[in-house]
């Protein structure tokens, strides 16, 4: 009997196992929530993903919640090409919402391109973090 269990034991961890452990934690606030990016790129990460998931469970936990998704970029390229860049990572942002469940007019977003940075200076230590989605709640 105690072999038996001991499979059984041995089988449910190995499923758990393959299954992976889920990332996704509801925020207890959306304000200033970010998802960030890699260099001239507007693709969700996994771990982007995750925390719009959890922001989209948020959002299901507060039907009254309305939020702006605004996208930046770091200092380097135009104006113009930063602003289309910042509107194509808050657009990205929010489909994961949308795909979601979210209803897509409780979100609007919004791009500052580069003139908006979190952090202030110059090399990529600095510029990683300005590329982001930042959610606020409206």
């Amino acid at each position: 009997m105690k072999v038996l269990n001991f499979a059984m034991l041995a089988g449910v961890a190995g499923l758990l196992a393959s299954c992976g452990g889920s990332s996704v934690v509801e925020p207890a606030d959306l304000n200033n929530q970010r998802v960030f990016f890699a260099y001239n790129s507007a693709e969700i990460s996994e771990d982007a993903e995750n925390n719009l998931l959890g922001q989209s469970l948020y959002m299901k936990h507060h039907d009254d919640v309305k939020v702006q998704i605004a996208g930046n970029c770091d200092e380097r390229g135009s104006t113009e090409y930063n602003l289309a860049l910042g509107a194509r990572r808050a657009n990205a942002a929010k489909k994961v919402l949308v795909n979601d469940g979210i209803d897509a007019s409780r979100i609007s977003t919004i791009s500052y391109g580069k003139e908006r940075p979190l952090v202030q200076g110059t090399g990529e230590s600095v510029w990683k973090y300005n590329r982001n989605a930042t959610t606020t709640v409206k």
